[in-house]
């Protein structure tokens, strides 16, 4: 029987984090192709983490530094292995190849964090990133490594899969493009209307960094459209809010702080326009997303639409400038016409790049061709083999080191 053990990073909350519904994506797709799935975090239990158990899928509690992780994985003696970000690989991947070395080993990096880390560094200090900011990082030396450790790498950005291919020199057969998946079937087939519109939102986990800086943009943006809408309102949600986003809250301006939202799809189709004018990040951004899951436009930025469309047209704008990108939520939100056809825009582009069905497959067919070959697979892959030398193993032996200083306490 095929069993897929995920590792994660936390236990996942697919209504407070982008992050957390494309886990659950994935294993929900493992799931129906006849995977036995089990979930195992070394991370404590949150208020909003899903119910694994009605998903059928079995969960398990790990600890970090410790021997019981071997006799755990022996037990359960998985057929393929997924570690949910490069910290989790670094952790447990030794551990895995010493006790299930046949199992395919599977990286989600979600985003590539050193992408994310360089951007916000070259924010920062006001001036653009370059290619020596990531080459330079200790941080992408880390999630690299991973990455080639890895039998596939999950890559959720097309923008992310060229850079790792041109500027890392990592060889195509190592990665895997997959975006969010979305079942198109399951969309609603009749979305609210402008007329049954109003007022602007924005959503994300205020735990998140760029998330956090979206706010603190809006505090500039805000009375600049608010100049010229001014009974408009700015709907601000997200899980996790802290006093200093709380303390933001001013209904005199129609700045509102309405934090934890039960429904996210509810509020954002409630909404006429979705804000999102993201400065810095990675991977792909799961407010866009949903806001075309509702037919609701969105205004964003370049690096917020990065890497989520080719071709096709947006549905909304995209702007840098602030001016114009004021200028331009105004007339997406004044415009009907305007706003009919970037709504119209939205299905064109889920059905183009986010279908479930094509994407699952592509993942599967993916995962069964280097299952089937990877003895071969791995012998091509020679700057993985010595990166799992030994001599280059050092968590393994940091990890070994607190184990036994941890057992004699």
């Amino acid at each position: 029987m095929k069993k897929l053990l995920v590792i994660g990073y936390v236990w996942p909350e697919p209504k407070s984090s982008a992050a957390g519904s494309h886990i659950m994506s994935i294993m929900r797709l493992f799931k129906e192709d006849g995977y036995k799935v089990e979930f195992c975090t070394p991370c404590a239990h949150s208020i909003h983490m899903i119910d694994l158990e009605k998903e059928g899928i079995s969960s398990s509690s790990i600890e970090l530094n410790d021997d019981s992780f071997d006799e755990y994985i022996k037990q359960f003696n998985p057929t393929h292995v997924l570690f949910d970000r490069f910290m989790m690989e670094e952790q447990f991947a030794w551990r895995v190849e010493k006790n299930c070395p046949k199992a395919l080993k599977i990286l989600d990096t979600e985003d590539l964090q050193c992408l994310r880390n360089a951007r916000h560094q070259a924010l920062k200090e006001n001036r653009d990133m370059t290619n020596a900011d990531l080459l330079s990082s200790d941080l992408a030396k880390r999630e690299i490594s991973a990455i080639l450790r890895c039998d596939i790498s999950l890559i959720i950005s097309s923008f992310e899969m060229q850079l790792l291919k041109d500027t890392f020199k990592i060889d195509e057969s190592l990665l895997h493009h997959l975006p969010f998946m979305v079942d198109l079937e399951e969309l609603p087939k009749v979305a609210k209307s402008y007329v049954q519109r109003e007022h602007f939102m924005t959503i994300g986990n205020f735990r998140h960094a760029p998330n956090w800086d979206v706010v603190l943009y809006l505090q500039k943006i805000w009375p600049m459209i608010r100049k010229e809408l001014p009974k408009a309102q700015l709907h601000i949600y997200g899980s996790y809010p802290p006093q200093k986003a709380t303390a933001l809250n001013n209904p005199k301006t129609g700045f509102l702080v309405k934090g934890w939202a039960n429904d996210a799809y509810e509020v954002i189709e409630n909404s006429r326009v979705c804000l999102a004018p993201i400065r810095f990040g990675a991977g792909i951004k799961g407010k866009l997303l949903d806001a075309m899951i509702t037919q609701t436009p969105s205004a964003t930025t370049s690096l917020g639409s990065e890497g989520m469309y080719e071709n096709e047209k947006w549905p909304g704008f995209i702007s840098d400038d602030i001016e114009e990108f004021v200028n331009k939520a105004v007339e997406l939100y004044n415009d009907e016409n305007k706003w009919n056809e970037a709504k119209q825009n939205s299905h064109i582009l889920l059905k183009a790049k986010y279908d479930k069905k094509v994407l699952g497959k592509a993942l599967l067919e993916k995962v069964d061709e280097v299952y089937s070959n990877i003895n071969e697979h791995r012998i091509n892959n020679f700057t993985g083999s010595m990166l799992r030398h030994h001599s280059m193993a050092s968590t393994k032996y940091m990890s070994q080191w607190i184990a036994q200083k941890n057992k004699t306490k």
